[in-house]
């Protein structure tokens, strides 16, 4: 048995975990969300997305110029978990055996082993994800739906948790690829950072005059804690006329949209609104719930031919569906 397959075998134990109670995971949320704002300034909201992708069961896309923190948030998330983390780079030479792993003839045993990629890990961070060639990108559809990477035909479960966070640079189109509507359906959220306001800026240099903040900051949480907050997710109870609003929001971007909110695209959204429930400590879906999070779950999974864009019917399907 390799390594992995050890990992493996134990990770597939933590479906049992018993859950939080609503109030202590509502606290954890927050507990690494503080830890995270001692190196990223001003970005709480984006620290709480992350978060509920996480606790979702999902993964989050940062798409913004260069420059803004994007690695480093990711980063600071990871590091506030007491898990691991791997971190890829993706260029353009990248393959996908770079990603998931490769079998090697070992001379020994004179039988080929699994070496691991870096997807065999807690949080698993793609830093400029674009920049690599489709069939690259292609490695993370797998992992990213189903945790697990098949190679030569053998299956090997990742760990749990397991979340991607993915950065990508969207200021030089002639020199990246367009991540194909399935993988970035497989994203549960998609935010953008912006620029710093001139407080917040400011007080940002004053941070890095010395040593990074990065390189104090210290685990707030581990594994264990986020299967068992994940598992009070999941008990988030989520009504009928929840689910049928759900439905039809889903129903108008597919009716005013070339591509509109797939099936999986509203799982994504009970589930984001189930963290965000627990955020405010409830064990029960509102529509508001829904409403907060359909903006940043949904907007960069519909396509249109015109040019009102994804967020743009996402806004109007918020504004013009009825909560019965």
């Amino acid at each position: 048995m390799t390594d992995v397959d050890a990992i493996s075998d134990s990770e597939k134990e933590s479906g049992s975990v018993s859950p939080l109670p609503v109030d202590e995971a509502a606290d954890l949320t927050t507990r690494i969300a503080d830890n995270v704002e001692r190196v990223i300034v001003g970005h709480r909201d984006a620290i709480e997305h992350i978060l509920v992708a996480l606790f979702a069961r999902g993964h989050l896309l940062l798409e913004d110029v260069p420059g803004v923190g994007k690695t480093m948030l990711a980063r600071a998330v990871a590091t506030s978990l007491d898990g691991s983390f791997k971190r890829v780079q993706f260029t353009p030479d990248l393959l996908p055996s770079d990603v998931t792993g490769v079998n090697v003839f070992n001379e020994k045993t004179r039988e080929f082993e699994f070496r691991p990629g870096p997807v065999f890990a807690n949080v698993l961070l793609g830093d400029e994800i674009n920049r690599a060639p489709p069939k690259t990108q292609a490695a993370l559809l797998e992992v990213m739906a189903e945790e697990q990477v098949t190679v030569d035909g053998e299956t090997h479960r990742v760990p749990d948790p397991f979340t991607v966070i993915a950065t990508q640079n969207d200021v030089e189109p002639g020199r990246t690829y367009e991540l194909p509507v399935a993988e970035v359906d497989r994203f549960t959220k998609k935010i953008r950072l912006g620029y710093p306001s001139e407080d917040e800026e400011t007080e940002l240099l004053g941070r890095l005059t010395g040593e990074h903040p990065i390189e104090s900051l210290e685990p707030v949480a581990d594994v264990g804690d986020v299967r068992r907050a994940r598992s009070t997710v999941s008990e988030v109870t989520v009504r009928e006329p929840v689910r049928a609003y759900v439905s039809r929001l889903a129903k108008y971007t597919r009716e005013h949209a070339r591509l509109g909110a797939s099936p999986r695209g509203a799982i994504a959204l009970v589930r984001a609104s189930q963290v965000r429930a627990v955020f405010e400590g409830r064990g029960y879906v509102t529509p508001d719930d829904v409403q907060t999070e359909a903006p940043t779950v949904w907007s960069h999974r519909v396509r249109t031919d015109t040019e009102v864009d994804g967020a743009t019917v996402v806004e109007r399907a918020l504004e013009e569906v009825p909560v019965e």
